[in-house]
């Protein structure tokens, strides 16, 4: 029991204190606890638990927790038994990555530079491997001399094998000794050894110095020519050699050495083998030294057109590939040309579907603007007349789903980008051609198929975005083929409709009756497909219901529900009504959900949503120009907002906090109370008018808002809120690095609106003269994404308007003012509120995670330090990712912002400049393979303890600083030096006798 408690309060972070680099590496001499949580929402509500914030495919084993010792050996790398000393070996990585801090990687590198320097070939081969899959790690070694003096003293072993496997273990550390001339010289020897073994270990190693050096490469590369052309080289060596020209990219003169040689090697040995090692070393030589990438794509397109091989002409178009990736604006019109004539020239559909890969690559970039581009003195041409245009039309009905997909996919692309061409020959041409791969493809359950179809589907929807009058036929052609296609097709066919209709309002209401017949055939299976094509039927059926459900939909939901459903396909089913704004048919089945729950967690976390979807309910019954019912609505909706944010507190746990779930709903309780004050405000002009003094209270006091009564500074106390809310909008905005961008959005609608309603309140009342609407003007709707946003938007305009119209026209504040205001108000809660895909999943999960030096044992004692001294503060980070790093955005920098305010004062109390008190400091850096340092210098002249504050922020790859944190904090205390408080002790006993004479000359006197 107490071993068990002791593992929560470990999980849970209470108390814990960083384990240092001995302690750490003792779980590898004495055994370590295996971690394994298991409970999920997905699988929770399977069986019967829920997990809030979890993704559908999620489960068992997703986090951590204490479920038992795995036993190990008690000696580990002191064992006598080399399997435990391998077992040790291996556990390294893992241990890496739990501390993945400098004073561990060393010392943790260290015992394996022994474990290598001592071992056998076997362990060192482990030891190689660890160091291979903490490549990222080896910067972090401080001694990186007694590392490589232990690992480098094995090269002059006469065991070839374990001088190989040096060799391999100096390459894979050659990103932090790049310049290390003895490992530069032991490589060149055993280049010329005659063991085969330790010649490839050397040609490794040489490949991973010339990356990293320029030195090495530049002496390394006269030696790799003479090998490669020396007649006593094999073959199959010369195919191993060569790929090291690939890194010969330092400068142009070393690269044009290496192209050279490579051109003659082309020409000098025609076997297929040796041409596809050197046209593939040439490609990627060329994609690194970008100078000579168009004389690459040219001798690559003569290989494709010219050699008959058919291994060449495979090994052309995965390059070719490759450079349309890297740099497509490389690219001219002949290039293009030439590959299209190619493509219909070839008689081998593998060929031809390489081919077209590469023009559809192409056509989705700013090649395809370049070669519709007329040549300049050339006559203009149609674009059906182009060759490429011709090879989509010919491929978008061929019997290869691949080819066809290829050919769709290209027409699309160059109907999305060249939109200011006359094409809507391709159009119809694009549309037939999806059309007949999504009939053919949605019958056919095999993955080629289903790959075929997304690439379909994808096609579908960019189109559909850039060509919206193409809308209406697209969405028919996917509803008529939904009842006869397979169920893998029909949940991604439902994702497309899902896509198409959050863009565009194209599903009527006349459409609902297929997806509602279709919707009853399927709750007749309990399968898992069927369960997620429920999930997906029901998202489209919530999209295209713009207005509230019927009651006939929601009866219809819930009766396949309960028939043929588990309680995680309602939940997420629920989660998407939420999503959409159907927050009655939400809370339904939150409702449903609350009594199929084991764990307290799990039915707050529920009991929360049904509070928040109720609360929302209640704002649906808004009515227009009816302030009294709107002020009893918005309490309504408080009181469960209020219900379900106590519910939410109590599901959140340290290991999932719930943050951003809890900062959303307490500001959408501040807004609604904001909106119930700014009525009531509006009211009051009925129920207390201004006094009929307000006119020469106005003229004396030079205010003309004076003259309106108390409601003037009641509506400049509403603004100054309202200006607040958005403030904190904005910080919550930035708080939320980890969001997808519909999350983003709506909480940056949530901030308009706030700021709108302050600059109503500004415009019609505070200050009707200086209000200014070229700033809120709306810059159209072309980029609107969801149905929300365009409600949203039709909103913010619709009140803009209404508030320019009265601006100006009647002196404030009029009964025409508040009702202004009042009807802004009501037809904002109007729409419903959308709880987007963060509050319930999070995708993408960033963290940083910070260690100070020097930093005391115990936390609050305070590190001395003496006054006349400078305190250097090293920060180290590392940056922790979740399992998709990247999906949404990436940290380009790390900004470092260290504080330090003076807590307690102790000494004389003199007066000392301010800019004394206080150390304020910011730095950024750039983290390299997730770590990062910098060292700050501090000043600490005035005696006693200083709070330091050290706060981390990240900047991405777009230049947005994003508030995550962490804050790290410790206490400094500045002590006097030992000279002043020897000159200050003097001073002292110097001055000390006088007083004491005075004061007996003062008692003599007094006698008298």
């Amino acid at each position: 029991m107490a071993a068990s408690g002791k593992s929560f309060l470990a999980d849970a972070g209470y108390g814990e204190q960083e384990l240092d680099a001995n302690s750490a590496l003792m779980e590898l001499d004495k055994g370590e606890t295996a971690r394994a949580w298991a409970a999920g929402l997905e699988w929770g509500l399977r069986s019967v638990p829920l997990y809030p914030g979890r993704g559908a495919k999620e489960g068992p084993g997703a986090g951590g927790g204490a479920c038992g010792n795995i036993p190990v050996s008690p000696l580990g790398l002191r064992s006598g038994k080399l399997g435990e000393q391998c077992e040790a070996v291996v556990r390294f990585p893992r241990l890496f990555q739990k501390y993945p801090f400098p004073i561990l990687i060393n010392s943790a590198f260290l015992k394996l530079a022994d474990v290598f320097r001592v071992g056998n070939n076997f362990l060192r081969l482990c030891v190689l491997k660890v160091t291979q899959q903490s490549e990222k790690h080896l910067e972090k070694i401080l001694n990186v001399d007694e590392f490589v003096k232990r690992v480098f003293s094995v090269i002059h072993s006469n065991d070839p094998v374990a001088r190989a496997i040096t060799l391999r273990m100096l390459g894979s550390m050659a990103s932090i000794i790049p310049e290390r001339k003895n490992a530069h010289h032991s490589i060149r020897q055993s280049l010329d050894s005659h063991d085969n073994v330790e010649v490839e270990a050397a040609i490794f190693a040489a490949a991973n110095f010339s990356a990293q050096s320029k030195d090495f490469a530049v002496g390394i590369c006269n030696k790799i020519s003479e090998m490669i052309q020396g007649l006593a080289t094999p073959v199959d060596l010369k195919l191993k050699l060569i790929p090291i020209l690939q890194h010969m990219h330092h400068d142009a003169s070393l690269a044009s050495s290496s192209r050279q040689l490579l051109q003659q090697l082309v020409t000098s040995y025609p076997s297929t083998k040796m041409v596809i090692v050197t046209l593939h070393t040439f490609t990627l030589l060329a994609a690194s030294s970008l100078v000579d990438i168009p004389k690459q794509i040219q001798l690559l397109l003569q290989y494709l057109k010219n050699d008959p091989r058919k291994a060449v002409k495979r090994l052309a178009i995965q390059d070719l590939r490759l450079l349309a990736n890297k740099t497509p604006h490389t690219w001219s019109r002949e290039n293009i040309q030439a590959l299209c004539e190619s493509a219909l020239n070839t008689p081998y559909d593998s060929l031809k579907m390489g081919m077209l890969s590469v023009l559809s690559t192409l056509s989705g970039t700013i090649a395809i603007k370049q070669y519709f581009s007329s040549a300049p003195g050339a006559a203009a041409t149609t674009a059906r007349s182009f060759d490429l245009v011709k090879l989509a039309q010919e491929c978008c009905y061929h019997n290869n789903r691949g080819i066809a997909a290829h050919g769709v996919r290209i027409l699309t692309n160059i109907s999305a980008s060249c939109q200011e061409k006359d094409l809507q020959p391709l159009e119809q041409d694009a549309v037939f051609g999806l059309e007949a791969l999504l009939v053919l493809c949605s019958q056919d359950d095999s993955p080629g198929a289903q790959a075929t179809l997304k690439i379909t589907l994808t096609c579908m929807v960019k189109l559909v975005k850039c060509r919206p009058h193409l809308s209406q036929s697209v969405v028919e052609s996917l509803l008529a083929q939904l009842h006869s296609a397979q169920d893998n097709a029909r949940i991604l066919m439902c994702h497309c409709l899902a896509a198409i209709a959050m863009q565009l309002p194209v599903l009527a209401d006349g459409m609902l009756g297929d997806l509602m017949d279709l919707y009853k055939l399927i709750g007749q299976s309990a399968t898992d497909k069927k369960q997620e094509l429920l999930v997906s039927l029901a998202t489209v059926i919530f999209v295209s219901s713009q207005k509230a459900l019927s009651t006939e939909i929601k009866t219809v939901i819930k009766q396949q529900l309960e028939n043929a459903s588990n309680g995680w396909t309602a939940y997420r089913i629920a989660r998407q009504a939420s999503r959409m704004g159907n927050h009655d048919m939400a809370r339904e089945l939150y409702q449903s959900l609350l009594t199929q729950v084991a764990s307290e967690h799990f039915y707050f976390w529920l009991n929360s949503l049904k509070e928040f979807s109720q609360a929302e309910q209640c704002l649906a019954g808004l009515q227009e120009e009816s302030s009294s019912s709107a002020l009893s609505c918005i309490a309504e909706a408080l009181k469960s907002y209020h219900k379900g944010i106590a519910s939410l507190t109590a599901a959140s746990t340290p290991l999932n906090p719930l943050s951003f779930q809890c900062g959303f709903v307490k500001l959408r309780i501040d807004l609604l109370q904001a909106f119930s004050q700014l009525i009531c405000t509006c009211n009051s002009l009925k129920t207390s008018p201004p006094p009929a003094i307000a006119t020469t209270i106005a003229m004396t006091s030079g205010n003309d808002l004076q003259r309106c009564g108390r409601i003037s500074n009641q509506m400049k106390h509403s603004m100054e809120e309202f200006r607040n809310l958005a403030t904190r909008y904005g910080d919550l905005y930035q708080s939320s690095f980890d969001a997808d961008s519909a999350t983003l959005r709506n909480v940056e609608l949530q901030q308009q609106s706030c700021l709108l309603i302050s600059h109503a309140i500004e415009a019609l009342i505070l200050d009707p003269e200086s209000a200014s609407f070229q700033e809120y003007s709306s810059n159209g709707t072309a980029h609107v994404e969801s149905e929300y946003e365009r409600r949203m938007m039709s909103v913010f305009n619709h009140v803009l308007e209404e508030v320019e119209s009265l601006n100006r026209k009647y002196a404030p504040v009029s009964y025409l003012h508040t009702a202004c205001l009042c009807n802004a108000v009501i037809a904002l809660l109007k729409v419903p509120l959308s709880f987007q895909r963060y509050f319930f999943q999070k995708l993408q999960s960033t963290s940083i995670k910070l260690a100070l030096s020097p930093s005391p044992r115990n936390p609050a004692e305070p590190i001395a330090v003496q006054n006349n001294q400078q305190l250097a503060l090293k920060v180290e980070g590392v940056v922790q990712h979740g399992s998709k790093p990247g999906l949404f955005r990436k940290i380009q920098s790390v900004c470092l912002n260290v504080s330090s305010v003076l807590q307690s004062k102790s000494g004389q109390d003199y007066k000392i400049p301010l800019d004394s008190m206080t150390n304020e400091m910011e730095q950024r850096v750039e983290p390299h393979n997730d770590y990062f340092s910098t060292q700050f210098l501090l000043n600490f002249v005035i005696l006693g303890t200083h709070n330091i504050t050290v706060e981390s922020s990240v900047i991405d790859s777009n230049g947005i600083v994003w508030k995550t944190g962490p804050k790290t904090t410790i206490f400094v205390k500045s002590l006097e030096d030992p000279y002043s408080q020897q000159v200050r002790l003097q001073q002292q006993q110097q001055q000390g006798p006088a007083p004491a004479q005075q004061q007996q000359q003062r008692t003599a006197y007094s006698r008298f």
